[in-house]
């Protein structure tokens, strides 16, 4: 507690600098007379003084400071007074956000009392040492075996789930997150409707999953400064955990709503639009972002970071920088989740490039094995289809076929329904006893 006053005392500034509101233009406050850097917090007041607004210095013109608000621009007129309050973007942290849901601010929004974190931690993460970063060598259960099998986790991956709106991500994550073997998990829910947060929360996470999560919300409606943030609040709490030596399971859904936010935000300060409307600054934001997650010397941070596909184009501009920049892709495709098969993961067009160092070999063999069997099915479907493949003209074919409705069992799951490490083995040793009778009884 003693801490936590010290630094609240160490942040206010010695002096204040005051300058004016010389123009607003669309989302953003141009004032002079300030002395500021990009990522200073500022506050601006009504000509009446009556009310203010907070906002965070986002870039320069000329004499002129550009200035973001944090909320609405209502009540402030040329002359308005701008202060700066002489630190950047800082969170509280530690263990009393466990179990709680906050804002982007680190407010908390679940009307259970205040928050008194015992320290801050500044929202700009420092670039880490790769040097660091211990080797990955250990699994990290998820409780879904379509993603524990064929794509297991390492402790400190990075993965990306890809899918379009509508196919059970959400559904997907809470599993996730209820069923993980990580000591605490930090959510960040960026751009969600205000409908959905209380449906994730009670339905998809449960009572169980929030008792040790921290979940950060930064809703549709609120400013894109707020959804920009709002995955580096959580960024940065996930990396306290870690520092304490906690292993984080760290969710933001969806990175494709900060890189939506930061285009707001480059395209009000007037950079210019290049690959569908992305100002450049997007794709140096997102390796800076999604690389503050992974191992230290202590703890690990592992990352799950949604990715909200527009049309169902996986290759659309977000979509490939994240692939490019994550350890491994997990794709949930529509015409899985319209069959009834839950959940949507299409194994064969998703990778994990860690799985043969944290899998067991011998359940590698096993899941290498499933994955040529689905191949070998996917590829003579139309003619199975429509009954133009003949039994018996590739003995490779007849076992797929044979094998289809054992391989569906495995990676179909309902949502209640988690497997856990040891459960998942022996599914996976119960497929290999079946691959070897079903090709017994067709020699």
């Amino acid at each position: 507690m003693v801490e936590a006053l010290l630094d609240r005392v160490r942040s206010v500034p010695r002096y204040v600098t005051c300058g004016r509101v010389k123009r607003i233009v669309g989302l953003v406050i141009e004032a002079t007379g300030l002395d500021a850097a990009v990522g200073d917090i500022c506050r601006v007041r009504t000509l009446n003084g009556k009310s203010e607004v907070e906002g965070e210095v986002v870039g320069f013109n000329g004499d002129r400071v550009l200035i973001m608000p944090y909320s609405g621009l209502e009540g402030l007129q040329p002359g308005s007074a701008v202060e700066v309050m002489g630190h950047a973007a800082t969170v509280g942290v530690g263990r009393e956000l466990i179990g709680r849901v906050i804002d982007a601010h680190g407010e908390p929004i679940d009307g259970l009392g205040p928050i008194r974190p015992n320290r801050r931690r500044s929202l700009a993460g420092e670039p880490f040492n790769p040097l660091r970063r211990r080797t990955i060598k250990e699994p990290l259960p998820t409780g879904v075996r379509a993603i524990d099998g064929p794509l297991t986790i390492g402790r400190g991956q990075r993965v990306g789930i890809f899918s379009g709106s509508g196919v059970g991500k959400s559904t997907l994550l809470g599993m996730i997150a209820r069923g993980t073997a990580a000591d605490i998990n930090v959510i960040s829910l960026v751009g969600e409707r205000g409908r959905e947060v209380p449906d994730f929360l009670e339905d998809a996470l449960g009572a169980e999953g929030l008792a040790r999560s921290v979940v950060v919300v930064a809703t549709g409606d609120v400013s894109a400064l707020q959804r920009a943030r709002c995955a580096q609040v959580a960024t940065a709490i996930a990396e306290d955990f870690r520092e304490q030596g906690q292993d984080v399971l760290l969710m933001v859904d969806s990175v494709t709503r900060v890189a939506m936010a930061w285009r707001e935000i480059g395209l009000a300060v007037g950079e210019p639009p290049t690959t569908k409307g992305y100002p450049p600054s997007v794709f140096a934001s997102l390796p800076r972002l999604l690389e503050r997650a992974g191992t230290d010397d202590v703890g690990t941070i592992t990352g799950v970071y949604t990715v909200l596909v527009e049309g169902d184009d996986f290759n659309e501009p977000v979509a490939d920088a994240v692939r490019s920049i994550l350890d491994g892709h997990i794709v949930l495709t529509r015409e899985l989740a319209t069959a009834g098969h839950f959940p949507a993961v299409d194994v064969l067009e998703s990778v994990s490039r860690l799985r043969d160092r944290v899998l067991p070999t011998s359940s590698q063999r096993v899941m290498r094995e499933m994955q040529r069997l689905m191949a070998c099915y996917r590829d003579k479907e139309d003619l199975i289809a429509v009954g133009a493949y003949q039994e018996g003209t590739d003995a490779e074919v007849d076992l797929a076929i044979c094998m289809r409705p054992t391989i569906a069992h495995f990676l179909r799951q309902d949502p209640d329904d988690l497997s856990d490490w040891q459960q998942t083995l022996a599914a996976i040793a119960d497929v290999d006893r079946s691959v070897d009778a079903t090709r017994r009884s067709l020699e």
